[in-house]
């Protein structure tokens, strides 16, 4: 390959890179194994004979994808052998991603753990076409599969994700009141206010990654998540406090114990009261949630 073609794969890699690791971390929910999944494609992108491919985005966006759906199915081994509850890696988001109503509802903790019921397959379908709106023609190619049987995928994840998304989204501002409802909460230990701010049949997911403190398994009702969250000493709630961010491109908490980064905190908002909880305490997780990761649809 020569300079000038050098160049050209760089830039034109560059140009779209954003788009690139949007469609990586919606496959895998991870963005470390997005990252991972850019460089194999960069590997693969500087091989190709750009002279022979007639749309380089589309043609990235396919490598893209096989990349992170060969991944995905690799993953699942790991994600078996996980201590307590897997959740998708929280990403501090630009505020344009919170502004694109579509971007940020694709991107949320709550969408994204739907997207985690489905196959490697149908996630790969799903999001190609209901996030990025990409030809089935072009999917097919991606997936390995006829376009006719893409359409078929496309329609059954479709219907999966539709029986389990919420029934209407909640707006950025509703979610942010919740949680400045929450946030006073927890920070006066006063139970009967937390009570108020959670649906009765509210779902606490917590991730620890077996190095930090988290329920194994879900934590279902106001009540025990009550006892859950207020349940420590005195002394450590003393140091806990949280600052409002926006992790996905929705109103979430930082949660700090003693000055540190402790945790990240996704909800799931519904007629103006929590009725899921997503807590992030794995590290590993968190490495993402102190400078922006731009994000894109085109």
């Amino acid at each position: 390959m020569t300079d000038h073609t050098t160049d050209l794969a760089t830039d034109t890699f560059i140009a779209h890179r954003n788009l690139l690791f949007t469609v990586a971390y919606e496959m895998l929910g991870s963005a470390a194994d997005a990252e991972d999944v850019l460089q194999e494609t960069w590997l693969r992108w500087v091989k190709a004979d750009l002279a022979q491919v007639s749309d380089q985005r589309a043609y990235l966006v396919r490598i893209t994808t096989r990349q992170a759906l060969n991944r995905l199915r690799t993953m699942k081994r790991r994600r078996e052998a996980y201590v307590g509850q897997w959740l998708p890696e929280p990403l501090l988001t630009t505020p344009d991603v919170a502004e694109d109503i579509e971007l940020a509802e694709s991107m949320s903790m709550a969408m994204m753990l739907v997207l985690e019921s489905l196959s490697p397959t149908e996630r790969a379908v799903f999001v190609l076409r209901e996030v990025f709106e990409v030809d089935y023609d072009e999917i097919a190619e991606a997936v390995g599969k006829t376009p006719a049987a893409v359409r078929q995928i496309a329609h059954r994840a479709r219907g999966h994700v539709d029986a389990r998304r919420p029934r209407r989204t909640a707006s950025q501002s509703e979610t942010r009141a919740a949680l400045e409802s929450f946030q006073r909460a927890l920070e006066t230990g006063n139970p009967q206010d937390l009570l108020d701010v959670l649906a009765p049949d509210v779902v606490l997911l917590s991730d620890g990654g077996g190095v930090k403190r988290a329920a194994l398994r879900p934590v279902i009702g106001a009540e025990k998540i009550v006892r859950f969250y207020l349940g420590g000493s005195a002394k450590v709630q003393a140091t806990i406090t949280c600052e409002p961010t926006v992790v996905n491109g929705c109103p979430a908490l930082a949660i700090y114990v003693g000055g540190e980064l402790d945790a990240v905190m996704a909800v799931r908002v519904e007629d103006s009261r929590i009725t899921g909880l997503y807590f992030v305490r794995n590290p590993e997780k968190l490495t993402r949630v102190t400078s922006e990761t731009p994000l894109t649809l085109r």
